[in-house]
């Protein structure tokens, strides 16, 4: 019983190591190591201080270019001529504008008033043109109604009378009862439609009777 609990106990506490553990053992260290899990740590730790201090070192050779000289970064001529230029503009606007204020206050001295009416110059060889245009038109509409027709209607008349005439002959029942029946068709149902009204009007008639008698005797 003692072997079987203690067997047990050993049992219960083993542990399962991660894959991710086993990776050290394919690392290759450049000297034979006793423990390579603890030679890569260390080479990692090695590997980043050195990436930092790479990172973080300053060059021996000063290779930065020269600082721009003040006077070129101001371009204190290009400010003057730009000062002198909007200082001429501004003269100028305030003259314009005391000049526009006169303008505006006086009442002036030149009649400005035009009283040139529009004329166009090919007003007559537009004139001659619209008549000539009219003459035109009125002469082709003047042979348009004086044309014949060359159409002969009479003929077609003719034709249509010997077609009828022979609709006429061929056809087994006389033209037109097909339209006749119809006809009576629709006067006896508007016949039957008014009944119906008729009849609706007197039941509701006497319906309204009986109701005013019984509203009496009571």
């Amino acid at each position: 019983m003692g072997t079987t609990s203690k067997h047990t106990h050993t049992h219960t506490h083993t542990l399962v190591r991660p894959q991710s553990c086993s990776m050290h053992r394919s690392y290759q260290p450049l000297n034979p190591v006793t423990n390579r899990y603890l030679q890569q740590r260390w080479d990692q730790n090695h590997y980043q201080n050195h990436r930092k201090k790479v990172n973080s070192s300053l060059p021996v050779v000063d290779n930065k270019g020269m600082k721009t000289p003040a006077h070129i970064q101001l371009k204190l001529k290009k400010l003057q001529l730009q000062d002198e230029r909007l200082s001429v503009v501004d003269r100028d606007n305030r003259l314009l504008a005391s000049k526009l204020a006169d303008i505006v206050c006086s009442k002036g001295l030149v009649d400005h008033q035009n009283q040139y009416h529009l004329r166009s110059l090919n007003a007559d060889r537009r004139r001659e043109e619209l008549l000539l245009i009219g003459r035109q038109n009125q002469a082709i509409y003047q042979r348009i109604t004086s044309r014949q027709s060359e159409h002969r209607r009479p003929l077609w008349l003719d034709d249509w009378e010997r077609a009828e005439r022979r609709r006429d002959d061929i056809s087994r029942y006389p033209r037109g009862l097909g339209e006749k029946h119809r006809s009576s068709r629709k006067v006896k149902f508007a016949v039957e439609g008014e009944r119906a009204s008729s009849c609706t009007d007197t039941e509701r008639d006497e319906t309204k009777q009986t109701k005013d008698v019984h509203f009496h005797l009571i």
